[in-house]
């Protein structure tokens, strides 16, 4: 509102001055003409131009350089308006009445030529407008209001059905949403793309269910083992048969840590989106090794280390990759019989970071190959500790780094290889 008034009195002020400097001269040119004369003793009744808006509400004085009134228009004030050789615009109060006046001086004439307007004129004027505009605008806007409101409610209905649909679904419930016979055009992505979403979260969740299950199944048989061998070792009448349930308690306990260690690294892996960064892959391999030395020791494998010469640097999360090597290194110590050898071995070329693993073990069956990477799937070649999850965690590794793992029989051992982007 205020805006437009502010633009329309810029307008009507621009326009009406326009009018008075017309105005002026051409009183001031009709005079230098003689087309109007001037008397000292009897004032010059002077017209405006006919084309002149409001023309009632304009006047005209001149003035000569001594100082007397030699010509006006009717209705115009008798007192000078302006001090004399004042030229330009200016606005006044004469009588009360607030004028808007504008003044050149005719050097031929030899005075001085004013023509003004009321600025109460002006002010109505600008009333006239804005409410020529408001009033439509009054009646236009609450029409457009309603019909912009009709138009997005009926436009959002669907996404309002949607929207109830989804509300009124079970946190379980994961089925796909009905698109029913003929959906709204623009409302079939969103569908498409939560049913979608709806599918991925329940494999995601199938997934979930299912490695829950084979964790509780797994983690049963070492905890019972505890329990039992626990009962034997109180019940036990000599020291040789106390030692033994002693034992059997150790190795359940290491293979219990193992697998909740594994367990919560398969999960670190699944929520980590692998933020790469510049890697040493020489060290981080020669580190996992010295990790596992213990390890190796106890089952009688020798570790061995391939490196380059140079040192060189991958963009990769070093913690994905610790995990990946870390848990196919344990593995083919695992797999190889005391007195064999683990060696790994790093090339890297332009474009490719290769590690070669090879072992002394038989490598895995025929018949679990293909399911080698899924979890809790173990080969025959591991005793009791191993829990079926390291391929698994480091499958899931290799593929959040973008790398690929295979598996390959030797005649002297089994051969892994991890190839990973630069």
């Amino acid at each position: 509102m205020l805006w437009i008034e502010h633009s329309t009195r810029a307008q009507v002020t621009r326009v009406l001055d326009a009018r008075l400097i017309e105005a002026a001269r051409m009183v001031s040119s009709l005079v230098s003409k003689n087309q109007i004369s001037l008397n000292t003793h009897d004032p010059a009744q002077i017209s405006l131009p006919a084309d002149a808006q409001y023309q009632h509400q304009q006047f005209c004085q001149i003035w000569s350089f001594s100082g007397e009134l030699v010509g006006r228009s009717q209705g115009a004030p008798a007192e000078r308006l302006l001090p004399a050789e004042d030229t330009g615009f200016r606005n006044i109060t004469q009588n009360g009445e607030r004028l808007r006046v504008f003044a050149i001086v005719n050097r031929d004439l030899g005075g001085q030529v004013m023509v003004g307007d009321s600025l109460a004129m002006r002010d109505k004027l600008v009333h006239d407008v804005v409410a020529g505009f408001l009033w439509p605008a009054l009646v236009i806007l609450p029409v457009m209001a309603a019909l912009i409101w009709f138009a997005t409610a009926r436009g959002l209905a669907p996404l309002d059905q949607l929207a109830r649909q989804l509300e009124g679904r079970k946190v379980s419930d994961l089925g796909a949403l009905p698109e029913g016979p003929s959906p709204p055009r623009e409302i079939r992505p969103v569908t498409r793309a939560l049913n979608d979403l709806l599918h991925r979260l329940a494999i995601a969740r199938s997934r979930e269910r299912d490695f829950i299950s084979y964790a509780a199944h797994e983690l049963k048989t070492p905890l019972a083992g505890l329990k039992m061998q626990a009962h034997v070792a109180r019940r036990a009448e000599d020291d040789a048969t106390r030692d033994h349930a002693l034992a059997a308690i150790e190795r359940s306990v290491t293979r219990t840590d193992r697998m909740v260690r594994q367990l919560l690294d398969l999960a670190r892996v699944e929520q980590r989106k692998g933020e790469t960064a510049g890697t040493d892959p020489g060290a981080v391999a020669r580190q996992t090794l010295a990790d596992l030395t213990d390890l190796a020791d106890r089952r009688g494998v020798a570790l061995g280390l391939d490196l380059p010469e140079e040192r060189h640097e991958i963009a990769s999360d070093e913690f994905l990759l610790t995990l990946a090597l870390r848990n196919l290194i344990e593995n083919a110590i695992q797999a190889t019989p005391s007195g064999g050898e683990v060696r790994l071995a790093l090339s890297l070329d332009g474009s490719r970071c290769t590690f070669d693993l090879r072992d002394g073990g038989t490598g895995l069956p025929e018949a679990i190959r293909a399911r080698a990477t899924e979890k809790f799937v173990k080969g025959t070649q591991f005793d009791d500790s191993g829990s079926g999850l390291g391929l698994a965690i480091a499958t899931d590794a290799l593929e959040t780094l973008g790398g690929e793992l295979r598996f390959e029989m030797l005649p002297d051992g089994h051969h892994t290889r991890i190839a990973l982007p630069v």
